[in-house]
């Protein structure tokens, strides 16, 4: 079970807060990529019909990824 601490202020100072935002904001961004390359592949394998029952197209593919 995991137990976490609340009385801790969130923002931290000095140098290990900024390294620690930059870690946060790096995993972020890593997890975003990550969920788009996820929705791009599997809407890729579908089929045009496939695609067109759900009212897309091959060319929506990478702005239907990025929303």
């Amino acid at each position: 079970m995991a137990a976490f601490d609340t009385t801790r202020p969130h923002a931290a100072v000095g140098s290990a807060g900024r390294i620690g935002s930059m870690f946060v904001t790096g995993v972020s961004l890593f997890a975003g990529w990550n969920d788009a390359r996820q929705t791009r592949k599997a809407l890729a394998a579908l089929t045009d019909r496939e695609l067109d029952d759900i009212g897309l197209t091959r060319s929506d593919i990478d702005d239907i990824s990025l929303r």
